[in-house]
């Protein structure tokens, strides 16, 4: 699993023209899912994302996790994230797990990050035609990739 995480003041998906989810100040997170993910990598994700501490302290230093700063979080689910681009130029998309698989994981996955930030996380709907709208703070872009443990 590979995901996008973007530490955002504000935050929305919109589908078929109406406003399906937003947040205040949180996390955007993009998630790709690819055919030999497994929950055991939704599980380390959520970890991670529970305890990522990208968010500023009393000194403006970035020493506070979402849960720290009771944040919001929308999650947006993205195959276009295991995208591979070596040859020519048109994407091959033949990593990115089918529906069968990545819609279980996807939502194993938001459950998990809503348990561990006791909150409910925002979704977008899987494999709808969406619009993200975020204003990225500060900005801060983290990728991670649960293949890349070490």
């Amino acid at each position: 699993m590979r995901i996008v995480i973007q530490r955002v003041s504000e935050a929305s998906v919109t589908i078929n023209n109406a406003v399906h989810a937003s947040i205040a100040k949180g996390f955007l997170i993009l998630v790709g899912i690819e055919v030999a993910d497994s929950v055991e990598d939704a599980e380390w994700l959520s970890t991670k994302v529970a305890g990522l501490r990208i968010f500023d302290d009393e000194n403006g230093v970035m020493n506070n996790s979402i849960i720290d700063i009771d944040g919001e979080v929308l999650i947006i689910s993205q195959f276009t994230l295991h995208a591979l681009t070596r040859k020519g130029n048109r994407p091959s998309y033949i990593r990115a797990a089918g529906h069968e698989k990545a819609v279980p994981l996807y939502e194993h996955f938001c459950k998990k990050v809503s348990e561990k930030t006791t909150r409910d996380v925002k979704k977008g709907i899987f494999a709808a035609d969406m619009k993200v709208a975020l204003v990225n703070d500060g900005p801060v872009t983290i990728l991670i990739d649960s293949k890349n443990k070490e």
